[in-house]
């Protein structure tokens, strides 16, 4: 295996911006709460038992870091995370007890349960190390001119675009990345390149090491550990309720899809309209979810110029000027770009998640727009789920 042995994850700050404001709110609200995380390949064919010797031995050198003062004194400098959570990080660490990597057959077994203080930053690591032991494995010398050549025709397309004036975009692709060096030359180049369109990344450590800006709020985990403290019907309101008491008026974009847009949208009322300023799509069609977002916001009697449509599903360049143009002039607009941004040399790259399926011994699910996201494992409140938003049969198998 290529560079076999030389740790991935080189400081706890390699991970997304967001993983700190959940396990704020988690200090804060829910301190005494068990999860239960599993991750999934959703690539078909692929087998990655070859890397899961080399999986344990990183995810061990990840439980050994420890935040630095130089990485306190960086957080300390974001407004919304408070002095107690600070406290809280400067003797916090990973413990091996609470991830498992199991092989079975066709493939490896990895999950998370534990306080969930201390499993739901496993989630990102694991992301990333999977991601760049299976290429160390599989691809002896990478082809980086390759992967130069497409960046350099995405940069292309955003400059030959003309008259863009509010066009930006986030990295988002961490979880997804080839390796931690591609991904540093990446922004690297965006930053040099795309000065006015390229806004930031939800990595903290290349925000720190780039001086960009660290961009993200929420995740699917956050609204769904709602659904395992308070009754299920309740948990979409109950979760943007609390996010709004904990950061008042910081980290104000809201993630739509945990249950589809039409419950959001019924969620959504003057009071989280005048909360949030942005939205965020992660699932289904994006044209039909803005125009969804839109009337929503109309039917309030909100100035949808005042808000921000954010898309982060899926996305390449093109998609992100086509949506741009579409939307422009009648909402802001905003982009977090991932597997196509940090994971695009030519190889075919992994889709991986690992998502929060319990809370508390409850079953926790996220009811995507899109066919396949889906992820929990108690069919049976998947089912009593969607029914009771009425999209039962979407998730009868």
């Amino acid at each position: 295996m290529r560079d076999e042995g030389i740790p991935i994850i080189t400081s706890l700050l390699d991970t997304d911006k967001y993983k700190f404001s959940m396990q704020q709110v988690n200090l804060h609200q829910y301190p005494s709460a068990m999860a239960k995380y599993r991750f999934k390949l959703r690539n078909k064919g692929i087998d990655l038992t070859p890397i899961a010797a080399a999986v344990r031995e990183q995810l061990t050198m990840v439980a050994e870091l420890r935040f630095t003062q130089s990485d306190l004194d960086y957080l300390s400098r974001e407004s919304h995370l408070s002095t107690d959570y600070i406290d809280f990080l400067s003797d916090f660490s990973l413990d091996t007890k609470h991830i498992h990597v199991n092989e079975i057959s066709g493939g490896i077994d990895i999950y998370a349960d534990g306080p969930m203080l201390k499993t739901s930053l496993w989630e990102l690591y694991v992301l990333s190390i999977v991601n760049e032991l299976w290429f160390r494995y599989t691809v002896a010398e990478p082809d980086y001119n390759e992967g130069r050549a497409r960046l350099a025709k995405k940069i292309a397309l955003v400059k030959n675009a003309g008259a863009i004036p509010g066009f930006n975009f986030t990295d988002f692709g961490t979880r997804r990345r080839f390796g931690k060096q591609w991904q540093a030359e990446v922004l690297g180049t965006l930053q040099k390149e795309l000065p006015d369109n390229f806004m930031g990344t939800s990595n903290y450590y290349f925000a720190r090491e780039n001086n960009l800006t660290p961009i993200g709020t929420m995740a699917h985990e956050y609204l769904q550990a709602w659904q395992g403290l308070t009754h299920p019907l309740d948990a979409q309101k109950a979760a943007f309720n609390a996010w709004a008491q904990e950061f008042r008026g910081c980290l104000g974009d809201a993630l739509t899809d945990i249950i589809g847009m039409d419950s959001f949208c019924e969620v959504l009322d003057l009071y989280f309209a005048k909360q949030f300023d942005g939205f965020r799509h992660d699932s289904g069609d994006p044209a039909v979810w803005c125009d969804k977002l839109i009337a929503r916001l109309t039917e309030l009697g909100i100035d949808t110029r005042t808000k921000r449509a954010i898309w982060s599903d899926g996305l390449n360049f093109k998609t992100m000027l086509d949506l741009y143009q579409q939307f422009h002039g009648r909402i802001q607009t905003g982009f977090g770009i991932g597997t196509n941004l940090t994971n695009d040399l030519g190889y075919t790259p992994l889709n991986i998640v690992m998502k929060m399926v319990e809370l508390n011994g409850r079953p926790v699910a996220k009811l995507s727009d899109s066919a396949g996201k889906t992820m929990c494992e108690n069919d049976d409140y998947v089912i009593w789920l969607a029914g009771c938003y009425g999209r039962k049969q979407e998730f009868v198998k």
